[in-house]
């Protein structure tokens, strides 16, 4: 007592005059309750009113007994932000805007908020929904009846919404039980002026909701004739303002005033009892000004409160004649309780109540004007900074519009800047100011506010959202307009989704702006968006005659109603709709068609309007066909060539030089003929029997194809859709190719469609092989759809019917067509060359001279054709044997004018004299040459040559290069006639192919493969291009392949390169190698094994230009080019779903693979990685690797080629071994592992179970170490930044552990030197078996059985040896805090420490003396009596020391060893190995016999001895020594027996004390246990069935723990379903409750989580009103490490327990988060508690607790500070002060020791006499 009256000094006399009290009130109080909660006690009398005032002003605190409130000075005056704002805030607004559901709110700094209909006033929600149910909205008065822009009025912040895009949406409310929810009946007196809305309407006045029950206010209707903008009758809901002028009963009765005099001067006084919890925004006070700073002023008002006024709210004019002690008066803006934050406004506006604000300024609205050449005057570094405009206008930057929204603040250097350029965002009532931003990004923008859009604008936004009625766009921020779905597209979609993504870009035209509703139209409409035509946005633009584009939005019988826009429409009356006749304008027309229309009539006043479709049409200047030009379809024509374009001829018909293209598919049936017509044609030709195919008032459709032109002349065509029919069969030519069948056109424009079932007899895979465009054919109708006009054809060969003889036909015109190509060259040509081939035919003999001899043929030379070039293949001569400069005679077989190539043959067959031939004669007939649709062929040994068509139908498709005609192959011929004069005396026959039988006497593919050689430039057209490459058909016909890579030199990272080449187009290439037409493997031209090959091609320009060198590289030398670690554009080529892998191509001879892991960085991509790589796509990558055998490259999409110490990688679990961990397969071939101590921050029971073979992982690189990389996928390695708080920190080195640390590891092994248990990857430490339990276990196998690998483990660390790098552990529950690793269940004795193992040694060596003593005498007694040994033996060690026995083990069994030679040989062997034959657990005490029986037998025996004379007799001192012994072990019998901790060792023992104990608990649960060390499950069952029936009902505690221990046997040992029969018997007979309770601590201790979890959820809900269950539930969650669980279970818990219960039940889960969970989410928990209830000093002494226990110095110091300034009884201050005391004594210094001392002083002085009592 002496010690704590030196430690805390009471108060009063003893230590100062009571003179002095009020003095140290005055001066020392500030050190004490600076900044802190404290109250101020209610006897004050020595005080003055002056010592109040300031005493106030210092305190932070709260409200106080006697409802004084005291509040803190702020340090730095800045203006309210949105992040101090809260629920709950009071506030003072403005009304912006009103709608009729919502007002928009102006508040204090700038900041906006909207009032809601439903936050009016209860009174007001009651009256919508009558109405509303009632369908009667007559007497219902919206928003704009009850308020007016620039309105004043109190509001509270009812809720803080966060938007999509993370703004903030202030929702307001004016309920007067919300705003005047601090005031009571009680506290209401006269003068004080209040808010509130009207609640009725009654004769003489207004019942008035202020929202206090039990308290009705009235206000005369007298009253509020001069109220402002209702001089007749206020209505329900109405908000007003009013005085109260008279308080009766208590406050239960108050009439009120409105008088606009009286409000101006009523300003809230001391007497009113205002204090913090209910000062309102809007009161008037009388301020002193504290303190002038640069930011605004601090003010003291009330006499007890402080509160700021910020530079906005300060008086302009009078900014700087503010001084201190100036008397102002002041208006409440707004008051934050729990801050205790108080803003107050000196504006003139706000002081003079009654006033309307101006919610636009005087200069006009200048919302959205970028303003340039801006001066800064000030800058608020807390808040913002003012500028000033060029008219000297002031306006403010809130700080966080000082930078961009992701830039550092700079605000020195913006304030050293001359000028600024700035955006006005808006014009904020409150503060009479306009607020600007300096952002770029805003001030850019294009589009601010609806006002800048205008209709008809082109615009471009982000899709945001997808509606049933439309498309929502952003084109800014704050600006979104609508896509009504009509206008999503020319069309209507079903399903819009699919064409439309969020955050897709999309291009629109601005169709109409509603700026006060701010909605605005926007269209997607192509034709809209696109329109050159001018825009009717008004009805005065729209001026007859003018064409505009138009929707339609309405069609009646009378016409169509087309809108353009902003909501201007006009009519089409019906018969302006078209120049035909039409009935039924919603046949023709639909709504939302984009349309040309022209204006007729219009009348802007009466907005009436009268267009033409009809008018708009004819008057299209785009239409080039006079209408006096008469061109029939059908009828023949010439045309003049006026140009030549790729595709086609531009032509001048004649006679009228009617312009039209003739395109060249047009020129010819013969495909191959189409481009030797075009080449051949010059500008000026004429062309001649040209037939019209198709008309309209835009073109004119030619065409040249014979077949066509006899359909046409012949009258086979449809003239319209209804003259198709099923069944017709017409003539037509390919329009389009695509993937599921080819579109026929025909005459008259018909357009069919040949699926690709229908297309060939055969099947086809590919519908874009099979047809080439402009390819003639002959289609047969079968399927019409007349509703959609529509038709369907077959082009199958079977299905078709053809004229006889056009086979013949049609190849008597191609070759016409070819003649008529080489005498338009030989005559537009002077040279003799060509006039010379011209003259030559097929089947010509020559005498030629051989030039030289190729491996190909041979080449000849002759005189007459100088310049020529005359080629044999080498199948035509075969069998001759040439010699350069050697005459031979040849047969002509192919000459091609243009080239000047002549191909002939010297073979003798073919040289013979010609056989006559006989019409209808059949021949077997080989193919000697090919030239595209044409070939020669040989008649058997006729010696006859004639010229035969390739194909034998119009509709012949060659699926495959083996059914296409090649030189070799034998045919059948018919001959039709011996000699036809247009085959220029040529047989004309017929043909088709013989048995199929493959020919190898002609290479199948040599014109291919022998064609072309390396760097050749040819021609060609794209037949199809594919991702991976083009394939082009080449000038000969054969297909060469262009590689991805060769299309295009530059290269965009993720495009199709292949996709910028289209099919049909011409290209020119070069030849850069082969394929093989086989494997399509790449070959130069140089491999030997060059046979079938396809030609490859480049289409790279870099490679056409022939001045610069072209040489071949092999795949070695551009393998040999690439670096590891370069980084290399590819292309995906093939992903190989069973290898999980990628090939890519970087050229045409170059593939390169990449592994899974080196091609994704997601493990959630790894299901589907071909999704990320498109064949064909442009891919950036890596060399890892480069591999000459096979030539490959390894490479990586991933941006590394290498693994690097401390990167994050992904890696693939291979293996996973309980021993080591994780074996990893990593990128790049490495292969790594995780220990299980890198697995995880936080250690969880059975690590390794969530892992499996095969599983992506990402890892940390931790390092390498002989080759394989050691890995880690704790979070805090992988991301550092979002991972969580480190539970189990790694040990990097042994250095980092300390002696006496507490630590969790996991078990590496068991065994006779202890358990072993990983701390780290390279650290394990030992736990001596005496370390590892209480119990005392013989052998280790009892732990290793219960300890099993990787077993999670609390341990502490008892030691450290360093040099050794030696670990010594323990696993005590003493030690650990934890339950010991072994179950109580099994039994087992516990180890003796401290003095009880002194005393047990020490029994221990006198016991041992005693056995060697008595060991000499039996050695000296003949063998025959063994009865005595045993006796001595089983006396002298009993079955109860041995199970005490530890490290003697050793010493006993090594004494028998002394003198061996003096034991002789018995049967029973030495006597002491008798002593470890009598240790079972069947041996009980009884089994031993008492010691004066083991003396008789021994004295017995030394009778017989004695008579026998067989031994001598034993020494007086011996006999003493046994006499001594036995009386001992007697002694130590009797206290065994007498002892009620020793467990008794057999049935009887226990049957004998549970007749004495039958209702003891302890005894039948020992006996259990005694059953269960036996195995004896079934015994131990029927032992706790006894004790059920046994045990009195009475004693409830003592069956519960019975029924405990037998659920524990089902657990251990039963099944489920026995465990839950045991379970419900239990609830049946005991409380259920506590079996539940026990129950679920069975499973969680027998780690059966799932159980335990739903025991609990049961227990929850049927125990929901229980707190105990709660709290149990929660610890359970927090030790399975589910603290996000136990957040939720905690809410739940609130929400069903009594609110009394509340705060109790917080603090407990706040106690369980500091033992189990986070000890920082446990220290917010209490901090928000106490926060509510501070005068709870035992949650307070508990918080200190567990802060000493977990918390930082710094940490407890500031809560002991916090606590003892609570406003609590005087001896609790005292009790925590001897704490903090008691702390700082302990672990500070003597500085921190007094300076509690100190702040005792302190408190006692302040106190006076209260705390000296």
């Amino acid at each position: 007592m002496t010690s704590m009256e030196e430690d805390f000094p009471r108060g009063g006399t003893a230590k100062k005059p009571a003179e002095s009290k009020v003095v140290v009130q005055r001066t020392e109080v500030d050190n004490l309750f600076q900044a802190k909660e404290q109250t101020e006690p209610k006897k004050r009398k020595g005080a003055t009113k002056d010592d109040i005032k300031k005493f106030k002003k210092q305190k932070t605190g709260k409200e106080k007994e006697d409802s004084l409130t005291l509040n803190a000075v702020a340090k730095c005056v800045e203006i309210l932000h949105m992040k101090s704002l809260k629920e709950g805030m009071l506030m003072l607004g403005c009304v912006k805007e009103v709608t009729d559901f919502e007002v928009t709110v102006g508040l204090p700094c700038g900041m906006q908020g909207f009032l809601s209909i439903k936050n009016i006033s209860d009174s007001y929600t009651k009256l919508l929904s009558e109405q509303l149910d009632a369908d009667d909205t007559e007497e219902i008065y919206s928003l704009p009846h009850l308020f007016y822009p620039g309105m004043v009025f109190r509001c509270v912040v009812a809720k803080l919404d966060t938007a999509k895009g993370g703004s903030v949406s202030i929702q307001l409310s004016v309920n007067p039980k919300l705003v005047n929810k601090a005031l009571t009946s009680g506290s209401l007196k006269a003068g004080m002026v209040l808010s509130g809305c009207v609640e009725s309407v009654e004769d003489h006045g207004y019942i008035v909701d202020i929202g206090m029950s039990g308290t009705k206010a009235f206000l005369p209707k007298k009253a509020v004739k001069d109220k402002h903008k209702n001089p007749e009758e206020l209505k329900v809901g109405q908000y007003v303002t009013s005085q109260l002028e008279e308080v009766k009963n208590d406050g239960r009765v108050v009439r009120l005033s409105v008088s606009p005099p009286a409000l101006a001067q009523a300003c809230a006084e001391t007497q009113h009892g205002w204090n913090l919890t209910n000062l309102l925004p809007g009161l008037l006070v009388k301020a002193s000004i504290k303190k002038v700073t640069k930011h605004g002023l601090i003010l003291d008002f009330l006499s007890s409160f402080s509160g700021q006024v910020d530079f906005l709210h300060m008086e302009p004019e009078q900014v700087s004649s503010y001084t201190e002690g100036d008397e102002v008066r002041a208006c409440l803006l707004y008051v934050e309780p729990s801050a205790r934050l108080v803003g107050l406004s000196l504006r003139s506006n706000l002081v003079q109540p009654g006033t309307r604000l101006d919610t636009t300024p005087t200069g006009g609205d200048r919302i959205g004007e970028v303003v340039s050449s801006c001066k800064m005057t000030t800058m608020h570094h807390m808040s913002g900074a003012v500028l000033e405009l060029p008219d000297k206008t002031l306006v403010f930057v809130h700080r966080r519009h000082l930078k961009e929204s992701h830039a550092p603040p700079n605000e020195n250097r913006l304030l050293a800047m001359p000028e600024h350029t700035c955006r006005i965002l808006d014009f904020s009532p409150m503060d009479q100011i306009h607020f600007v931003t300096l952002r770029e990004s805003i001030i850019e923008k294009p589009f601010y506010r609806y006002h800048d859009l205008q209709a008809g604008q082109v615009v471009e936004g982000k899709v945001s959202v997808l509606l049933d009625h439309g498309m929502v766009v952003h084109l800014s921020d704050h600006i979104k307009g609508l896509v009504p779905r009509t206008h999503l597209s020319d069309i209507l979609l079903k399903n819009p989704e699919k064409k439309y993504a969020e955050g897709m870009k999309v291009k629109c035209r601005v169709l109409s702006v509603d700026v006060e509703r701010k909605r605005l139209s926007l269209t997607r409409k192509k034709a809209l968006v696109e329109s050159t035509l001018p825009l009717f946005l008004s009805y005065t633009d729209a001026r007859v005659g003018r064409v505009s584009h138009g929707f339609i939005v309405c069609i009646k019988g009378f016409g169509c109603i087309v809108r353009f826009y902003n909501s201007v429409k006009g009519l089409v009356p019906v018969n302006e709709l078209s120049s035909e006749p039409i009935i039924s304008p919603e046949e023709i027309f639909y709504v939302g068609q984009v349309v040309k229309a022209k204006v007729l009539q219009c009348d802007p006043e009466k907005e009436k309007m009268v267009l033409s479709f009809k008018a708009a049409m004819e008057g299209d200047p785009e239409t080039p066909a006079k209408p006096e030009f008469d061109c029939e379809v059908g009828k023949t024509l010439e045309a003049k060539v006026l140009s030549k374009s790729i595709n086609g001829l531009e032509v001048a018909i004649l006679p009228d030089e009617v312009r039209t293209v003739l395109p060249t598919m047009h020129l010819s049936d013969h495909m191959s003929n189409c481009p030797l017509l075009w080449e051949t044609l010059q500008e000026g030709d004429t062309i001649s029997n040209l037939v019209c195919l198709n008309k309209n008032k835009q073109n004119i459709t030619l065409t040249k194809k014979p077949t066509v032109k006899w359909s046409l002349e012949e009258g086979v065509v449809a003239k319209d859709f209804s003259d198709i029919t099923v069944g017709m069969q017409l003539i037509g030519w390919i329009k389009n190719i695509m993937s599921y069948g080819v579109f026929v056109e025909f005459p008259y424009g018909l357009v069919g469609l040949a699926p690709k079932s229908a297309m060939s007899d055969k099947f086809i895979s590919d519908a874009t092989t099979a047809f080439q465009l402009g390819q003639t054919v002959t289609a047969k109708v079968t399927n019409l759809d007349e509703e959609k006009r529509r038709f369907l054809v077959t082009l199958k060969v079977s299905e078709v019917m053809t004229p006889e003889g056009e086979a013949q036909t049609r190849l008597i015109r191609g070759l016409q067509e070819k003649r008529a190509v080489t005498e338009m060259l030989a005559t537009r040509d002077d040279s003799d060359l060509r006039q010379q081939l011209a003259a030559l035919s097929v089947g010509q003999k020559l005498k030629l001279t051989v030039d030289n001899l190729k491996d190909s043929g041979a080449a000849f030379k002759s005189d007459v054709l100088a310049g020529a070039t005359i080629l044999a293949s080498k199948h035509h001569v075969m069998g001759a044997t040439l010699t350069p400069g050697q005459k031979v005679g040849a047969v002509i077989l192919h000459v091609d004018i243009l080239s000047s190539h002549v191909h002939v043959s010297i073979l003798s067959k073919l040289m013979a004299k010609k056989k006559s031939l006989t019409e209808g004669s059949k021949h077997t007939a080989m193919v000697q040459h090919i030239d595209r649709d044409f070939a020669v062929v040989s008649l058997d040994n006729t010696a006859q040559l004639t010229v035969i068509q390739t194909t034998s139908h119009l509709n012949a498709t060659f699926l495959f290069e083996s059914e296409k005609l090649k030189p070799g192959m034998h045919l059948t011929v018919n001959v039709i006639e011996p000699s036809c004069p247009e085959l220029q005396g040529l047989p004309l026959v017929s043909w088709e192919r013989t048995a199929p039988r493959r020919q190898h006497t002609l290479s199948e593919s040599q014109p291919s493969a022998k064609g072309h050689c390396f760097g050749e430039i040819l021609k060609g057209k794209v037949r199809a291009v594919k991702p991976a490459c083009v394939l082009v058909t080449l000038e000969d016909g054969s297909t060469g392949s262009v590689h991805v890579s060769e299309v295009t030199e530059k290269v965009f990272l993720g495009t199709l390169p292949t996709s910028l080449v289209k099919v049909g187009s011409v290209v020119t290439a070069r030849v850069i190698g082969g394929r093989e037409a086989a494997s399509h493997r790449f070959l130069p031209f140089s491999h030997p094994k060059f046979t079938y090959t396809i030609p490859e091609l480049t289409l790279l320009p870099s490679k056409l230009d022939t001045s610069v060198e072209f040489k071949p590289v092999t795949a070695k030398e551009k393998l040999s080019s690439y670096q590891v670690g370069e980084e290399v554009t590819c292309f995906v080529s093939k992903y190989h779903p069973e290898r999980k892998s990628l090939e890519v191509t970087t050229d045409p001879c170059i593939t390169g693979t990449v592994e899974l892991l080196a091609m994704i960085t997601d493990p959630k991509d790894a299901s589907h990685p071909e999704k990320l790589y498109r064949m064909g796509k442009a891919v950036s990558a890596r060399v890892v690797e480069v591999n000459s055998k096979p030539q490959r490259l390894v490479l990586s999409l991933t941006g590394v080629h290498t693994l690097e110490k401390g990167s994050v990688t992904l890696g693939m679990v291979t293996n996973v071994q309980p021993h080591v961990g994780l074996l990893v397969k990593l990128p790049f071939g490495a292969t790594g592992t995780v220990a299980i101590m890198d697995l995880a921050d936080a250690y969880r029971p059975n690590p390794l179970e969530a892992y499996s073979k095969d599983q992506l992982v990402r890892c940390f690189l931790l390092g390498n170490e002989n080759g394989k990389w050691q890995l880690s996928l704790r979070p805090s390695r992988l991301n550092p930044a979002q991972a969580k708080p480190v539970k189990d920190p790694e040990v990097l080195s042994i250095e980092e552990l300390k002696a006496g640390q507490i630590i969790r590891g996991y078990v590496k092994s068991v065994g006779e030197q202890g358990v072993f248990i990983r701390l780290s990857r390279g650290i394990t430490g030992r736990a001596q078996l005496q370390q590892s339990t209480k119990y005392f276990v013989t052998k280790h196998n009892v732990l290793s059985q219960h300890l099993p690998l990787n077993t999670l483990l609390t341990v502490k660390i008892l030691s450290i040896d360093k040099e050794e790098e030696l670990v010594d552990l323990s696993l005590l529950p003493a030690d650990t805090g934890k339950p010991d690793v072994l179950p109580e269940s099994l039994g087992l004795p516990l180890r003796l420490i401290g003095e009880e193992k002194k005393k047990h040694d020490t029994k221990k060596k006198r016991e041992r003396t005693l056995s060697g003593i008595q060991q000499e005498q039996a050695d000296q007694v003949p063998p025959k009596k063994k009865k005595t040994k045993k006796a001595k033996t089983e006396d002298s060690d009993s079955g109860v020391e041995v199970y005490f026995r530890e490290e003697e083990d050793k010493e006993d069994d090594e004494e028998p060893k002394p003198e061996p030679a003096k034991v002789k040989p018995s049967p029973a062997g030495p006597s002491r190995l008798q002593v470890s034959a009598g240790f079972s657990w069947d041996m009980g005490l009884n089994s031993l016999k008492p010691a004066s029986a083991a003396q008789e037998a021994d004295s017995s025996d030394g009778e017989d001895q004695e008579e026998n004379g067989k031994s001598q007799k034993k020494s007086r001192h011996e006999l003493e020594l046994e006499k001594k012994a036995a009386e001992k072990a007697l002694v130590q019998r009797e206290a065994e027996l007498m002892d009620p901790n020793l467990r008794p060792q057999d049935t009887a023992a226990f049957e004998r004390l549970l007749l004495a104990s039958p209702s003891s608990s302890l005894l039948w649960l020992q006996y259990m246990a005694h059953h269960l060390q036996a195995t004896q499950i079934e015994q131990a069952r029927t032992v706790a069935e006894r004790a059920l029936k046994t045990i009195s009902f009475r004693e409830e505690q003592e069956k519960l723990n019975v029924w405990v221990a037998l659920l524990n046997l089902e657990n251990m040992y039963g099944t489920e379903e026995s465990l839950k029969k045991v379970f419900e018997r239990a609830l049946q007979f005991c409380e259920p409750m506590p079996v539940y309770q026990q129950l679920a601590d069975i499973y969680a201790k027998s780690n059966k989580t799932k159980e335990a979890e739903n025991l609990y959820k049961t227990m929850v809900k049927r125990f929901r009103q229980n707190k105990a269950v709660w709290l149990s539930y929660g610890t359970f969650l927090l030790q399975q490490g589910q603290s996000d669980a136990a957040s939720a279970l905690l809410q739940r818990a609130l929400k069903s327990l009594p609110s009394k219960e509340s705060v109790d039940v917080i603090g407990k889960f706040a106690q369980l988060e500091f033992r189990y969970g986070d000890a920082e989410k446990g220290r917010s928990m209490f901090d928000k508690v106490l926060t509510s209830y501070p005068k709870r000093t035992d949650l307070w002494s508990v918080f200190i607790d567990l802060m000493v226990k977990h918390g930082s110095q710094k940490e407890i110091r500031s809560l002991f500070d916090r606590v003892i300034h609570l406003s609590v009884a005087v001896k609790k201050i005292k009790f925590f002060f001897k704490r903090y005391l008691e702390y700082e004594k302990k672990h500070g210094t003597p500085e921190s020791i007094q300076a509690v001392k100190d702040k005792a002083l302190e408190f006692v002085e302040a106190k006076g006499t209260e705390a000296a009592c």
